[in-house]
């Protein structure tokens, strides 16, 4: 009996991660692929129609990847400043537009976020520390002096976190890629770094 409930536990070592990967792609390959209007019939004997998914997906690429080109070969285009310039001048479409393109730039632009991690002190009887981001060394800007620092604390099984801001002395430096952490992070440090 009791190599049976072994057998059960590799099992579901085996089979839970592979079914909740591939139920999340084919959740969002659907999702993205519904986005744009976009099907292909395809004639299969005994179904009346069958919709080529990933032709959705497709098409939003090719426009990424296009406007990435257009923007990189043509970053001085006058219709993009124009664009770019009536949304800061809308009060909460500049919010919302300027949010979004800086935290897309902290993952894939020239001011990569994210790769600096951290063990931060949050208190010291008992002593509690978290793993976190550095996003800003100097907050003198914001007033608080050369003392304290933004960082970005993820949660564990999830894509969101908070950021707190602490004193310098309270931040340790770790030796490891950002990738490895943010992994070890969300992960609630059961995955191997």
């Amino acid at each position: 009996m009791k190599k049976l409930i072994n057998y059960f536990l590799q099992g579901l070592l085996f089979v839970v991660p592979v079914t909740v990967t591939v139920y999340v792609v084919i959740k969002a390959v659907v999702w993205l692929d519904n986005l744009l209007p976009v099907k292909v019939p395809i004639p299969v004997p005994g179904a009346e129609s069958f919709d080529l998914p990933g032709l959705g997906i497709l098409l939003i690429a090719s426009i990424i990847t296009a406007a990435g080109y257009i923007g990189t070969r043509f970053v001085r285009n006058p219709m993009f400043a124009i664009f770019e310039g009536l949304i800061e001048r809308t009060p909460l479409l500049k919010l919302i537009y300027s949010s979004v393109k800086d935290l897309i730039e902290a993952f894939v632009g020239e001011k990569k976020r994210f790769t600096q991690p951290v063990l931060v002190t949050m208190n010291n009887n008992p002593p509690i520390q978290r793993i976190g981001f550095v996003t800003e060394n100097d907050l003198t800007e914001l007033g608080l002096g050369k003392s304290k620092m933004a960082v970005y604390l993820p949660f564990s099984y999830g894509f969101n976190g908070q950021l707190v801001i602490v004193e310098s002395d309270n931040v340790q430096k770790l030796d490891a890629s950002g990738t490895e952490m943010m992994k070890f992070v969300i992960s609630g440090g059961v995955t191997d770094i």
